[in-house]
C-alpha cells in the first residue's frame, strides 16, 4: 500500500519527498502553493522536476490539494478566477509528477440546489478543456457543512458522468467525510462498499484521505482526529483497510500531529492494523 500524508513544500516539492520517504510514507500530499489564496503561482520547473524524478526512483506516489478557497459551485463572476486557480494547481502537480489534484465537490448557498450542480459542471468542464496534462481532477465527497452536498456516491458519479471530460476526473475518498455526513456509519461500511461497487464509484477512487471522526456518524461537522481516537475507531479502519481497492492508490493521513501521535508513529500504527491477523 501507498501510505502518506500531508508535508509542506516551505522548502520545496524535492524536499516535501524527501521528508515524506524519511518518516517512512511512500506516498504524499501537498498544498501547490499558499493554501490559503488562489493567487497564481510561478512553479520552479527543475525543482518540480526534481519532486517528480525522486518519487519515481523510489516508487513514490504523490497528490496536490487545492487552496481552501476553492470552490466549484460558485457563480459566473467568480468563475475565472477559480477557473485560472485551478489550471495553475494542475500545471504545478503535473510538473511534479503527481497522479491528481484534489478538489472538494463544492457549496452553493443560493435558492435553487440545481443551480450549484451546474456551475460545478461549468467550472469544471471550463478547466478541463484547457488541461491537456495527466494529472487528475479528484472530486473529494464531503461532510455536509454549510450546505448539504457532495455527500453521496450518486452526486460524485452523476458529475463525473455528465462532465464533457470524464476520463480527466476521478474521486478522493474521505473517510471521515463519508462518516460525518452520515454516509458511513456504525455498522454499513460492507454494504456500503456493495453499493458503491454496483454504482463504479470505487473504480475511479484514486487516492484516500484517512482521518478519523471527532463527531458522530450524521453529524455533518468537518473534524478530524487521530486513527483510532475519533468515532469511526481502530475497528472500522481495520475493516477498511482490508479493502483491496486501496492497494494502488495513495492514502493520505489528514490527521491532527501534535495530540496523540506524530505522522511517522501513526504511520507505523497503520501499518499494524493492516498486517493485523497476518500469519508469522
Amino acid at each position: 500500500m501507498y501510505l502518506g500524508c500531508h508535508i509542506s513544500i516551505r522548502k520545496g516539492f524535492l524536499n516535501a519527498a524527501k521528508t515524506a520517504q524519511k518518516i517512512g510514507a511512500s506516498a504524499f500530499q501537498y498544498f501547490p502553493k499558499n493554501p490559503r489564496s488562489l493567487k497564481l503561482k510561478q512553479v520552479d520547473q527543475l525543482d518540480a522536476q526534481a519532486c517528480a524524478e525522486f518519487c519515481e526512483a523510489k516508487d513514490m506516489l504523490s497528490i496536490a490539494h487545492t487552496p481552501y478557497p476553492t470552490n466549484l459551485a460558485v457563480e459566473d463572476q467568480l468563475r475565472n478566477q477559480m477557473a485560472a486557480s485551478i489550471l495553475n494547481d494542475l500545471e504545478i502537480a503535473n510538473s511534479c509528477g503527481s497522479l491528481g489534484l484534489v478538489v472538494h465537490f463544492g457549496k452553493f448557498s443560493g435558492k435553487d440546489p440545481l443551480q450549484g450542480y451546474k456551475n460545478i459542471l461549468q467550472c469544471l468542464n471550463g478547466v478541463l478543456s484547457k488541461w491537456h496534462g495527466k494529472t487528475l481532477i479528484l472530486l473529494e465527497n464531503q461532510a455536509g457543512m454549510g450546505t448539504k452536498m457532495g455527500m453521496t456516491f450518486e452526486e460524485l458519479i452523476q458529475i463525473r458522468n455528465l462532465a464533457q471530460y470524464p476520463e480527466k476526473i476521478g474521486f478522493c475518498f474521505d473517510t471521515c467525510h463519508a462518516y460525518a455526513s452520515g454516509l458511513w456509519n456504525e455498522t454499513n461500511w460492507e454494504e456500503l462498499y456493495r453499493h458503491g461497487e454496483k454504482l463504479g464509484f470505487f473504480k475511479h477512487v484514486k487516492a484516500v484521505h484517512l482521518n478519523d471522526s471527532k463527531y458522530s456518524s450524521g453529524s455533518y461537522r468537518d473534524r478530524h482526529e487521530n486513527i483510532g481516537y475519533g468515532m469511526i475507531g481502530e475497528h472500522r479502519f481495520e475493516l477498511f483497510l482490508k479493502s483491496g481497492w486501496l492497494k494502488a492508490i495513495p492514502i493520505i493521513l489528514e490527521t491532527p500531529t501534535s495530540q496523540h501521535r506524530s505522522y511517522e508513529q501513526e504511520l507505523k500504527y497503520i501499518n499494524r492494523l493492516i498486517h493485523k491477523g497476518d500469519r508469522k
